[in-house]
């Protein structure tokens, strides 16, 4: 009697140990944490180094109207803008040339400043201006600047300054420059086309 309740014993706990075999892959299962979703890549963006020469050489007149933003990561009111710009940028896309040049440390080409702009979905080619006188580079641009930013300027198709604003833009007043400028090479275009030996670019 006394050995048949000991083997009754054994078998009782050789069957729960087999219950804690099979159970345990399981339990594991069940207890292993949420994956944890990986944040959107925000993509890359290349943002091109030039001096004084070569910013020169970007005004230089085209046959569409060319939008210049001044601005940078440090300067509070350019970020706020920002947003704006981007969504100007995707209603011209086509119709205008626009680059914004960042006045940001050399140092920041490949951290702050793309990752900023990449924040931004921007897609702009982007520029950072070295050059010991960045006042002067933009006060080429226009005599009437104050040293405040961001700063914007837009250039009609003679290569001349159209309209340029210190401080933040105003959307519909901008909106109205490009679209005055637009029109005036519309109606160029179309005198043109009575001319003898045209052809449509």
């Amino acid at each position: 009697m006394h050995m048949s309740a000991f083997t009754g014993t054994k078998a009782i706990l050789r069957g729960a140990f087999f219950v804690l075999i099979f159970s345990a892959p399981h339990m594991a299962q069940t207890a292993r944490p949420a994956a944890v979703s990986k944040p959107v890549a925000t993509r890359k963006i290349k943002v091109t180094q030039i001096d004084e020469v070569a910013f020169k050489k970007l005004l230089v007149a085209k046959d569409r109207p060319l939008l210049i933003n001044f601005w940078a990561t440090w300067c509070d009111p350019c970020r706020e803008e920002f947003p704006d710009l981007v969504t100007l940028d995707n209603e011209y896309k086509g119709r205008i040339d626009f680059i914004t040049v960042s006045l940001d440390d050399p140092a920041d080409i490949s951290t702050t400043v793309p990752k900023f702009l990449g924040q931004m979905k921007a897609g702009m080619p982007a520029y950072l201006l070295k050059t010991p006188d960045e006042s002067a580079v933009i006060s080429s641009v226009s005599k009437d600047w104050r040293g405040g930013m961001p700063f914007t300027a837009l250039y009609g198709t003679d290569g001349k300054l159209a309209y340029f604003r210190e401080g933040k833009v105003v959307m519909d007043v901008l909106r109205a420059e490009l679209d005055k400028l637009l029109s005036q090479r519309t109606a160029s275009i179309g005198n043109d086309m009575f001319r003898p030996g045209f052809a449509e670019k």
